[in-house]
C-alpha cells in the first residue's frame, strides 16, 4: 500500500512505484522521481519519447490510482482558444440581446455585463481542470503537444506558470488548487524552451528486456511464459533495425495478446507473418519484417534464449 498523508498524494519515491503498481504500470526509478518532485513542488511534468512507451497511460494512471478526475486535452493541427479553453454561448446572447431590446432596456454596460457572464461560459479542458476543488485537483493531460502550432503553445505559458487563464471580456480565472499537469509529446518537432522551463522533463524511452517482460507478464498474464520471452526478445531486436516505426509497448502488449487468443505456445515464421500487423503499422515495415530478414532475427532470438537457458 502506498505511503500518503492527508492529501492522498505518495510521500516518497517508493510510495509512488507501490502506487502506479497497484495500477499495473511498472515505473522505473527515473519516472517515478520526477514524478513524485510534480507532485512535492505542483509543477507540470514534460513527459517526451517514441509513441507507445506509456507516457499518455502515466496520467490515466495516476488519475486513477489517486482517484482524481482525468481531463484530456488532445492536441491537433489547427487546435485553438475556442476548442481548448472556453468559448461563449452565442446563441444564448443573441437572445439574451433580444429580450433586453424588447423590453426597452438601454443600459449597455449592464447588458455588456450579463451577457459575458459566468451563466454563458462553455468550459473547454483547460478551464475544466482549472476548477478543481481543494483536495480534489483533476490530472490534466495535454496530450502530443508537438501536434499544435507554436501559438497555441504560447497560449499555454500563462496556464503553466500560474495556474490560470485570462478572459479578455470576463477577467481572469485562476485554479483554487492547481491540477495535476502531464504533458506528453512524440517529438515530431521541438517544443519551445519558454514551455519546457515551465516544466519538469523526463525522456519516456523504451524499456529494457527484463522490464518489457515483467510489463507483459502482468498485462497479458495468459501469455506462455516461453512465448512472452520470445516476444520481448524479438520485439527488442526490431527496434535495432531501421524501421519507419518502431514497435513501442502497447504494440507488444497487443502482439502477446494477440498471439495468447491464437493459443500460440512460441514464434515460428508463419505465425509471425500473419500477425505482423497487431505489431508493426507501416506496410513497408511489415514487408521488410516478413522476408528472410525477420526470419534471421527470429533463428537469433531462439539461439540467445537458448544459450541462457544452458
Amino acid at each position: 500500500m502506498a505511503e500518503r498523508a492527508d492529501t492522498g498524494l505518495p510521500q516518497t519515491i517508493d510510495a509512488v512505484i507501490d502506487l502506479l503498481a497497484d495500477e499495473d504500470y511498472l515505473a522505473g526509478r527515473p519516472l517515478a522521481t520526477v514524478l513524485f518532485l510534480a507532485l512535492r513542488m505542483k509543477r507540470p511534468l514534460f513527459l517526451e519519447g517514441e509513441a507507445g512507451v506509456g507516457k499518455t497511460e502515466v496520467a490515466k494512471v495516476l488519475a486513477k490510482a489517486l482517484d482524481r478526475p482525468l481531463i484530456r486535452l488532445q492536441c491537433y493541427e489547427g487546435l485553438d482558444v475556442a476548442s481548448a479553453v472556453y468559448e461563449w454561448n452565442y446563441p444564448a446572447q443573441m437572445l439574451e440581446i433580444r429580450m433586453a431590446e424588447a423590453s426597452g432596456m438601454s443600459d449597455r454596460s449592464r447588458l455588456e455585463s450579463d451577457i459575458f457572464s459566468e451563466r454563458y461560459l462553455i468550459r473547454r479542458p483547460v478551464l475544466q481542470a482549472l476548477d478543481g476543488q481543494s483536495g480534489r485537483a483533476p490530472v490534466f493531460l495535454i496530450d502530443e503537444l508537438d501536434r499544435t502550432d507554436e501559438a497555441f503553445e504560447a497560449f499555454l505559458l500563462e496556464v503553466l506558470s500560474d495556474f490560470q487563464v485570462t478572459i479578455p471580456e470576463f477577467g481572469t480565472v485562476k485554479a483554487a488548487e492547481p491540477p495535476i499537469v502531464i504533458v506528453t509529446s512524440n517529438r515530431t518537432r521541438e517544443v519551445h524552451d519558454a514551455l519546457k522551463r515551465r516544466c519538469l522533463y523526463h525522456w519516456v524511452d523504451y524499456p529494457a528486456a527484463a522490464e518489457e517482460l515483467a510489463i507483459i507478464r502482468r498485462k497479458v498474464p495468459g501469455c506462455d511464459v516461453q512465448l512472452s520471452r520470445q516476444i520481448v526478445g524479438y520485439v527488442q531486436k526490431l527496434r535495432t533495425v531501421d524501421l519507419f516505426k518502431s514497435p513501442g509497448i502497447a504494440e507488444t502488449i497487443d502482439w502477446a495478446t494477440a498471439l495468447t487468443e491464437l493459443d500460440r505456445l512460441a514464434l515460428d515464421p508463419e505465425t509471425i507473418a500473419d500477425t505482423l500487423g497487431t505489431l508493426l503499422k507501416y506496410q513497408e515495415d511489415i514487408a521488410r519484417i516478413q522476408g528472410s530478414e525477420g526470419q534471421a532475427l527470429l533463428s537469433e532470438v531462439k539461439a540467445e534464449l537458448l544459450a541462457a537457458a544452458v
